[in-house]
Formats: structure tokens, C-alpha cells, sequence
């Protein structure tokens, strides 16, 4: 088997596969190419008589427009999450089928049909303040994990993926590109790097959720790593904020979810873990909203306004004394509001 092995090709997947004893001889597989993923080859593999697998081979250089690099080997952390979260949100993860490390490849079991991608939905302007409320209490759930599992610290002591893909391409990148901000993000990178007291997902989004039968199901772990949870909140709050900056008519729906998430995240994370946390949630909320806008991956829907707007009120937020959450939630819809141009 050739070492540049692309999922991609039909040919060289199938013969793969076979050659490998992955499929039965007498398996005929479909295959559909996933995009929208910049770290990863994606690809939904359909058999006739055994359930779907969905495919990921990691990238070295990942699918953006600046250079980003990070070591295809995250594919075994990747695993490692699905097989951790199976048992912690057991429901709510795919199944893993397998894992090749020579290949940095992985399959897990395919989400059935019909299902719908939650950033889809959200784009569309289908609010939904359930899924916020559910989406809060399962990251509560993953962060409260390592209190009834200890092996959890170990397994997920390695951050480098988190560095690679995480702390340099969103804080360090944006620190650069946004001088005002730099000494914010510089103190933020350091504070996170020492700030370790539970597992965090570092890619807890609406864009990895499939919604299946009015059920959440939660993708993406390669950056998965025992840390500072906060980052989780920062990450998933960005998207609800971002899209309440980009549907105005919307704005008050996702304003509302973004403070249902935080409620309903906050009334189940544990008390001791809260204490530690402290407002550190604000820090990563502000530095992610930025970091989309000024980073290696900007949100592709805002465009050249939206993201000129976004930076100009982080770096005010940034200037206040924000302890909180849901101050920072109305602070930044005060803001919005403000800025916008007249009809």
C-alpha cells in the first residue's frame, strides 16, 4: 500500500479497503466525498447490508487559504475521544469501526438519515432554544468527566495538537495580525497553558453537531485534551454570538440561546470546577470572537464589514471589565446594536 493514499480517489479507497480485509468480497461500497472540513479527507462510505461509515484521513497542511500545518498522527487522538466520549455521552458520539495509524485514517459508524447539520440550521435562521439548553448540559458532562474518571488526565495529557491547531492558528496568529490586542492574547496563551483541570473537547461547535431525530450528536476530537475548559465555552459562545452579528432579524433568538447555553452549562458543571473557572470564560469568548474574524480561519459567512465591526468591539470589550457571562452576552448585543447602520 503506497503512502500517499487519498480516501478521496474511488479507486485507490476501494481497493484499499479490500486489500486490507476492511470489507467483505462481496461488499459494493458507495462513495460520497463530505466537504467543508479544513483538517481532514472526509468521505461517507454506503454499503447495502451493514451500517455506513464516515471515513477521516488527517491532513498534514490543512485546506486554508494561509499555511497551517499540523501532524497527521492527531488521528489517533481523534479515536481516542470517540472510544472516551462513548462512554461519558454515551448516544450523543459515533462509534469508532477503526483506526490506521500508518495511514492517519479512522472510520466510525455514519449518523442516519435524515439528519442535519446544526451550523446549517443556524444559518438558515432555524433558532432552536432546546438544542442550546442540551448543547450546554453535554459540554458540562464532558467536563465534568475526569472527577469520576482519573485515567482521563493521563490519557489526554498531550496538548500539542491543541498548540498546533488551537492556541497558534487563533490566539498567536490573531496577536500578530492585530497589535492592540497582542499583550490580551499573549497573557491568554500563557494563562491556558497552565490553567489544566479537565477534558475539553477544543472544537465544541454547531458546524461538528449533526442533529438526528431532534438529538445531538457531537463529532471532531483531534484537539481533544486535558486543559482548561474554558476555551470550550469561548469556542461554542463565539458561534451564537457571531451569528447573532450576521442574521440581524435573528439577533434576539440567538441572543437568547447563547444566554440558554451558558444557564443551562452552568447549572450542571460541577461547583468546584465553576470556582476555578472564574471568568477566564469571558477571556477565551473575547479572544475567539476576535480570532475568527482577524485568524488563520476566519468564519467564512462574515464578510469584510461584518469582520471590520467585530474586531472594532472586541477590542472595546476587551478595554471594559467584563467578569461574566451574560454581562458579556449584553454587552456585546449593546454593541451590535449600536453599530449598525441605519435601514
Amino acid at each position: 500500500m503506497v503512502d500517499d493514499l487519498n480516501i478521496e480517489d474511488p479507486a485507490q479507497l476501494l481497493r484499499y479497503l479490500r486489500q486490507n480485509d476492511r470489507i467483505d468480497a462481496s461488499d459494493k461500497p458507495r462513495f460520497t466525498t463530505l466537504t467543508g472540513g479544513v483538517s481532514n479527507r472526509s468521505v461517507w462510505v454506503q454499503f447495502d447490508h451493514k451500517p455506513d461509515w464516515v471515513m477521516k484521513q488527517a491532513l498534514a497542511k490543512l485546506r486554508v487559504q494561509v499555511d497551517w500545518f499540523s501532524a497527521p498522527a492527531r488521528v489517533q487522538r481523534e479515536a481516542a475521544g470517540l472510544s472516551c466520549l462513548g462512554e461519558i455521552i454515551a448516544g450523543h458520539v459515533p462509534e469508532l469501526v477503526f483506526l490506521d495509524d500508518r495511514h492517519h485514517i479512522l472510520a466510525m459508524s455514519a449518523i442516519p438519515h435524515p439528519h442535519d447539520n446544526w451550523k446549517t440550521l443556524l444559518l438558515e435562521g432555524e433558532t432552536c432554544i432546546r438544542l442550546a439548553r442540551d448543547f450546554g448540559r453535554l459540554l458540562a458532562r464532558i467536563h465534568n468527566a475526569a472527577l469520576d474518571h482519573p485515567r482521563i488526565e493521563s490519557a489526554f495529557a498531550d496538548v500539542r495538537f491543541f498548540e498546533e491547531l488551537r492556541l497558534e492558528p487563533y490566539y498567536g496568529y490573531t496577536a500578530a495580525q492585530v497589535p492592540r490586542a497582542r499583550d490580551f492574547l499573549e497573557n491568554l496563551i500563557q494563562d491556558t497553558r497552565k490553567r489544566r483541570f479537565a477534558l475539553v473537547h477544543g472544537d465544541y461547535s454547531p458546524k461538528n453537531v449533526l442533529i438526528n431525530q431532534g438529538k445531538l450528536v457531537i463529532l471532531d476530537f483531534e484537539v481533544i485534551h486535558f486543559g482548561d475548559p474554558a476555551f470550550d465555552i469561548g469556542f461554542s459562545m463565539t458561534h451564537f454570538l457571531s451569528k447573532a452579528h450576521f442574521l440581524r432579524a435573528n439577533r434576539p433568538r440567538f441572543i437568547e440561546m447563547a444566554a440558554e447555553y451558558w444557564r443551562a452549562y452552568s447549572a450542571d458543571l460541577d461547583a468546584a470546577l465553576a470556582k476555578r473557572m472564574g471568568s477566564s470564560a469571558v477571556a477565551h469568548t473575547l479572544a475567539c470572537l476576535l480570532a475568527r474574524v482577524a485568524g488563520r480561519s476566519p468564519l467564512e459567512y462574515l464578510d469584510d464589514d461584518h469582520r471590520s465591526r467585530q474586531k472594532m468591539i472586541v477590542l472595546e470589550l476587551i478595554g471594559r471589565e467584563i467578569g461574566a457571562i451574560p454581562q458579556l452576552i449584553d454587552s456585546f448585543r449593546e454593541c451590535l446594536d449600536r453599530h449598525d447602520e441605519p435601514d
